[in-house]
């Protein structure tokens, strides 16, 4: 991030060949509100940090994803969260307005070999819940 000029235009033509681009652990280390209004990115990623803390008794983390999440939105991007490894921690998080999830909860991490088969299995894709589900 030390020269960002040249870092947006090389997004921005990563974006003109077709790749979606996300911001990674957001809420941490370099996770600056400038980069959303700057870059021409698609989607961030919650930290896992904070979904590992979400729990009913944990109102600090629940603020922490829903306020990322009105964030996102109002850039008009999608939210990932990663790290979800309960079913209630993926219910809150589809409530707070996370599009997608990664984690546990869905598989461990795979050699290239078996995510292939894992693909092709139709186990996936790990969406939020949605109003009418």
């Amino acid at each position: 991030m030390k020269d960002a000029e040249k870092n947006i235009e090389m997004v921005k033509q990563l974006r003109n060949g077709g790749l979606r681009v996300s911001i990674d652990d957001f809420g941490t280390r370099y996770s600056s509100l400038n980069y959303l209004r700057r870059f021409p990115i698609n989607s961030i990623k919650i930290d896992q940090s904070f979904v590992r803390d979400l729990n009913a008794d944990n109102s600090s983390s629940t603020s922490i994803i829903h306020a990322i999440a009105c964030i996102a939105r109002s850039f008009g991007l999608r939210i990932l969260a990663e790290g979800v490894e309960s079913q209630a921690q993926k219910e809150l998080l589809g409530i707070l307005g996370c599009d997608d999830m990664q984690g546990f909860l869905f598989s461990p991490p795979l050699p290239a070999d078996e995510f292939e088969s894992f693909l092709g299995s139709g186990a996936f894709p790990a969406r939020a819940p949605t109003p009418e589900s």
